[in-house]
């Protein structure tokens, strides 16, 4: 019975020992590389405000939100899909996050409706469009391709205008849809808790610069330049820095969150 009991114990010893040596092997995740993608540039202005350009908007928050994960966190490396007034292809802007093996890919835009009442802002991730309005976003969106030479090449024939080619994207499951959920989610409540902005929630849609990356991605609308309450904060020098700030706020939880320590 002795006997039994010490090699019991000696068993358990070895055990403990090796989960601990194993536990300790295991790589912590850090999120080391955020890429910041300004919507639009170049010949593409995005949509427009009575003033105002998304291309131009989109850029100075996300220079301005890449300064402040820059100062905050040395250890982190931001890189940017543009700094300048130029045009990148969508694909070409996925292809820089993976190419930088990006633990984030924040998207910046700005919104636009026919409806000049329509005001707020939204977070997307990549998913199937659930109702014609999230299509239409998308739409919007990825009709930038029309502007790329040999973009039937680049996206594999893909139309950006026609509905039915969204269907390919329900076949599409994406790894990191829990984590682009979770960042959405702090964006969002960070908008309406910090700035006080109405949130339109977090919504899917067939996004092809979010279809193309490696790691949690998320498209955030920041306004809607066609109504004049959202064009004032998105035009404004201190509404670009809230803007960045909230959005900064949201990654700075996310990181910590997600991390382990």
């Amino acid at each position: 019975m002795n006997r039994l009991i010490i090699s019991s114990l000696f068993c358990c010893i070895i055990i403990l020992t090796s989960a601990f040596k194993i536990g300790n092997t295991i790589p912590k995740y850090k999120v080391k590389t955020i890429v910041i993608d300004a919507g639009h540039g170049g010949h593409d202005p995005g949509c427009f405000g009575a003033s105002n350009r998304e291309k131009i908007v989109a850029l100075s928050v996300a220079l301005k939100l890449g300064n402040m994960i820059e100062e905050s966190f040395p250890d982190v490396k931001v890189v940017y899909t543009r700094k300048t007034d130029v045009f990148i292809p969508l694909i070409e802007r996925a292809e820089i996050a993976n190419k930088a093996h990006a633990d984030l890919f924040i998207s910046i835009h700005c919104n636009a409706s026919k409806a000049k009442t329509a005001y707020g802002t939204e977070s997307w991730v990549m998913g199937l469009h659930v109702s014609e309005a999230n299509l239409a976003v998308a739409k919007r969106e990825n009709s930038v391709i029309l502007l790329e030479e040999d973009y039937k090449a680049n996206y594999d024939g893909f139309d950006p205008n026609s509905a039915e080619a969204y269907i390919t994207f329900s076949l599409y499951q994406n790894v990191n849809i829990d984590k682009s959920l979770y960042l959405a989610s702090k964006v969002e409540t960070a908008f309406k808790t910090k700035m006080e902005r109405f949130s339109r929630g977090i919504k899917q849609a067939g996004f092809l610069v979010l279809y193309k990356t490696n790691m949690p991605a998320i498209l955030i609308e920041t306004g809607f330049l066609t109504n004049l309450n959202d064009e004032k904060i998105l035009g404004s020098e201190k509404g670009q820095t809230d803007i960045a700030e909230t959005i900064y706020s949201a990654v700075k939880e996310y990181k910590s969150d997600v991390e382990i320590n």
